[in-house]
């Protein structure tokens, strides 16, 4: 492929949060843009005012700069085929709708909603395909008048061609449509509003786009762009048709499509939940394509280095959000120590923190941060990690009291605060060796002797290496939780 000559676009419409499937779609086209020196169209399709909000087209800006990717032509850049909201390309769009009618690609169809579909179910009932019949097809001048008279007003439908329709699809290989499976069908409404089948290939034509990768439950509106593109070329608008590769469906629980509605598809939900942009894209990358069979942590220089279309798999892939975090922990592990600890700033503090601002402690952070990156799967669990550090007293967790402290901690809470005493707490190996020696007193090993320890001090029977957090929190603090658990545990 000639270097340069790919043009991909990624055409969201700014309704509702981003979902990840869309997300995957961008990263495909975007790898497919830079590892051919192409170019990345970003589009926003607009034309449905009931739905679009500029709310939601801000929020689509917001995350496509938060994952990282940077487009060539688009709303905030420009250029040569701007406007890119098609809010702003009505009059584009009226005027090829005309030009459709006027060559005999396009007609006005007078049919009502409920005569479609009395013939759709007559259609039906005689096994028929129950698409459109094409009844409006040849009005004459006098049915037209007696059609306005009763007042209806038409949409424009666009004329299919008589033919079979074979493309090869980038992913799925060769591809046939017969006729009475693509029937005629709408381009623009009855109020003269353009419809996506008329805005979208419109665009891909005029903005001169080579590759078409999209969600596989677009397939079958391919044929109808196809005649269209061919119609569109007749006219001297379009100068051919693009490939196209329709991309896996993107499974979610019970092996369901995952919508929008579906609450583990919503892009916000992994921002909020402290997702790396970059731990994120590499497990996207992973549904329906792969670096190697033996690689699944990679970069995304890595992924645009290698991304070829025709590698992706057609089968549908499964979202496991349980790999993804396994993923994004490894991506948390990749970071250098500072870029971690400002990639945490948020969690820090509120709404997130349950310390007062003035308890942070920016030193017991800094000291803390490298244990806490060895355990973390999301940045937000920074907070529960380290909210020993910071509040007056720990965590009143239940649960972990009750499974921590069992018979007899009373006794090892005491034996371990005496060698504690005594212990070397500028090492958290002394600390260590304290704990250990307090639970062969007792006959327990290092493990079950240091339960009731971290809950006493940390609240909670699971979080970052004890010892170390013991040293950070300091001598004077930890006897002071042990002699409030004994307290506790007398009461």
């Amino acid at each position: 492929m000639a270097n340069g000559s790919v043009r991909v676009r990624f055409c969201p419409s700014p309704t509702g949060n981003p979902h990840v499937g869309l997300v995957r779609t961008a990263l495909f086209n975007w790898a497919f843009a830079r590892h051919t020196g192409g170019t990345f169209v970003f589009r926003i399709e607009d034309t449905d005012a009931a739905r679009d909000s500029e709310e939601s087209y801000e929020q689509l800006l917001d995350s496509l700069r938060w994952l990282g990717f940077t487009w060539d032509e688009g709303p905030e850049v420009g250029g040569p085929h701007a406007p890119y909201r098609q809010s702003q390309r009505m009059e584009t769009y009226t005027e090829i709708a005309r030009k459709l009618q006027d060559a005999g690609h396009a007609y006005h169809c007078y049919c009502t909603a409920s005569e479609l579909e009395e013939r759709r179910d007559a259609a039906r009932a005689a096994g028929r395909p129950s698409g459109y019949d094409g009844k409006c097809r040849e009005v004459t001048p006098e049915q037209k008048a007696r059609y306005e008279a009763e007042g209806r007003e038409p949409i424009v439908r666009f004329r299919m061609p008589d033919e079979t329709i074979t493309f090869t699809d980038l992913v799925r290989g060769e591809l046939t449509f017969t006729p009475e499976n693509v029937p005629d069908y709408g381009i623009v409404r009855a109020n003269g509003a353009p419809l996506y089948t008329l805005v979208n290939p419109v665009d891909d034509a005029l903005m001169e786009i080579t590759h078409v990768l999209r969600g596989e439950d677009l397939l079958s509106s391919t044929p109808r762009q196809i005649a269209l593109y061919k119609a569109l070329i007749d006219l001297g608008v379009a100068k051919e048709i693009p490939s196209f590769g329709h991309l896996p469906y993107v499974m979610g629980e019970g092996n369901k499509k995952l919508s929008k509605r579906d609450p583990q598809s919503s892009l916000n939900l992994y921002r909020e939940r402290g997702f790396l942009p970059e731990g994120l894209l590499n497990y996207l990358s992973l549904l329906g394509w792969s670096l190697s069979a033996d690689k699944d942590i990679f970069t995304i220089e890595e992924m645009v280095a290698a991304f070829d279309v025709a590698d992706v798999n057609p089968n549908p892939a499964r979202f496991d959000l349980k790999k993804a975090e396994a993923i994004n922990a490894d991506h948390i592990r990749m970071l250098s120590v500072t870029d971690f600890t400002e990639r945490c700033a948020p969690w820090l503090k509120a709404p997130f923190a349950p310390w007062a601002p003035e308890d942070f402690d920016e030193a017991k952070w800094q000291a803390v941060a490298p244990h806490a990156q060895t355990r973390l799967k999301v940045l937000s669990e920074i907070t529960d990690n380290v909210d020993f550090l910071f509040l007056p007293e720990p965590v009143e967790d239940e649960a972990s009291w009750q499974k921590a402290m069992k018979e007899g901690s009373d006794a090892l809470l005491r034996t371990a605060r005496e060698k504690l005493e005594s212990a070397d707490w500028t090492s958290a190996e002394s600390l260590k060796e304290a704990v250990l020696a307090a639970g062969e007193a007792h006959g327990l090993k290092l493990g079950k002797a240091q339960a009731p320890v971290r809950v006493a001090v940390t609240g909670r029977t699971v979080g970052l290496p004890l010892f170390e957090s013991l040293e950070i929190l300091g001598k004077e603090k930890t006897l002071a939780r042990i002699d409030a658990a004994l307290a506790k545990l007398a009461a």
